[in-house]
């Protein structure tokens, strides 16, 4: 509530049942502040590119790859009762090129707004630079989750400091067995299980990670590896299940049939974290170094596992407290040594958990949630003086 007022928010982002990293993180973020009092209600312009059916918190759609839609939504939310616009902003979810015809909405948008970054580019092209600029500008915050981006939102970007805010990415709580109860529930008891999720393309790197795999199951025959998650529907829409289709194959190659299992489905939260707690290490051995978040690193920090991972900045970032190993890009000798080392020390594997847990226990969505609430009720604020003073 700000002078008595209910805070009405409009997130624009892609949704469930669209199936995309910031829908679910729309989502639950939404889910999350409506157990806060001050939140009041907030609702979803929802960016579409197909035929999607929504639950009742979508008040409005924008087409994404029609120009016009923009400008009509901008009108539509300024003739509404929304006091506040939150962009959650990834180049590949606004139509034009880099996502430009958001920069249409923008331009058109007369209430205060908000925007998330998804994605913060250490060396952007002209287009994604002026699109985050402009955002930076008449926007009253920007919102990384990563504090490696500051510095590159300053100095690259010329984003004003005094508007960017770091708020962690968000893991959801679900009460969930031990990790002993789910390896025996899955027949997994002697088991020890690495795990990487997410939708898969080539930038995932996870040949390097089969092929560590194969190096060190020379000496531990019980490693099993899951590859959890569907094509990312942009690389199927190109080149179809070739990636996909290369691992399995490199698998068979191997002969490590018994150690790396493919789930090829859109996973569900309650799926993931199961999967997750009854991991012994996550690995991301992602090749993109400058990669500044990554929502399934979250969610294995978020759950306490032992992270192996190449170094890329937000795993430099998560890993900082101890609680893995980062290994070289590229390098399956590099992770397989480095998933040897948290097999042959249980003990200093524990420790890491213990160290990981601390930082994950910071990311959970009761604590990020009241972040995003804190920092929207004192933009409005800020706001309204502005208003009054004029």
């Amino acid at each position: 509530m700000i002078f008595g007022r209910p805070l009405n928010i409009a997130f624009l982002s892609t949704y469930p049942p669209r199936e995309c990293g910031l829908a679910t993180f729309t989502q639950d973020l939404v889910m999350q502040l409506s157990s806060i009092q001050s939140a009041s209600q907030s609702r979803i312009v929802a960016v579409n590119n197909g035929n999607f059916r929504y639950d009742d918190l979508v008040m409005m759609e924008l087409a994404q790859n029609d120009r016009s839609s923009y400008i009509q939504t901008a009108n539509k939310l300024n003739h509404s009762d929304i006091a506040l616009l939150v962009i959650e902003h990834e180049y590949g979810i606004y139509g034009g090129e880099r996502g430009e015809y958001l920069l249409d909405l923008v331009d058109n948008l007369q209430i205060p707004f908000v925007t998330t970054l998804h994605t913060v580019l250490p060396v952007p092209d002209n287009k994604q630079w002026h699109i985050i600029n402009v955002l930076g500008q008449k926007g009253q915050r920007i919102i990384t989750m990563a504090k490696n981006t500051v510095d590159t939102l300053e100095t690259v970007y010329g984003i004003d400091p005094s508007k960017i805010e770091v708020i962690n990415h968000g893991v959801p709580y679900l009460p969930m067995k031990s990790r002993e109860s789910l390896k025996a529930e899955g027949g997994l008891e002697n088991r020890f299980v690495i795990s990487t999720f997410g939708l898969l393309g080539p930038g995932k790197g996870l040949e390097y990670g089969v092929a560590s795999i194969a190096k060190v199951v020379k000496k531990n025959k019980n490693v099993l590896y899951y590859i959890l998650g569907q094509t990312h529907p942009a690389i199927k829409k190109e080149s179809g299940e070739s990636y996909r289709k290369s691992l399995e194959t490199m698998v068979e190659n191997l002969g490590i049939e018994y150690n790396v299992r493919f789930v090829n489905k859109y996973l569900t939260k309650e799926e993931i974290i199961r999967y997750l707690k009854l991991s012994d290490i996550y690995m991301t051995p992602y090749l993109d170094k400058n990669q500044a978040v990554s929502g399934t690193l979250a969610y294995a920090v978020g759950y306490g596992r032992v992270i192996v991972s190449t170094p890329y900045s937000y795993a430099k970032e998560m890993l900082s407290q101890g609680g893995g190993f980062l290994a070289k890009f590229r390098d399956a000798e590099s992770i397989a040594r480095c998933i040897e080392y948290v097999l042959d020390h249980p003990e200093e594997r524990k420790q890491m958990e213990r160290k990981i847990s601390e930082t994950g226990k910071t990311m959970m969505w009761d604590q990020v949630a009241q972040q995003y609430d804190d920092l929207f009720v004192s933009v409005l604020k800020q706001d309204v003086k502005i208003s009054v003073t004029a």
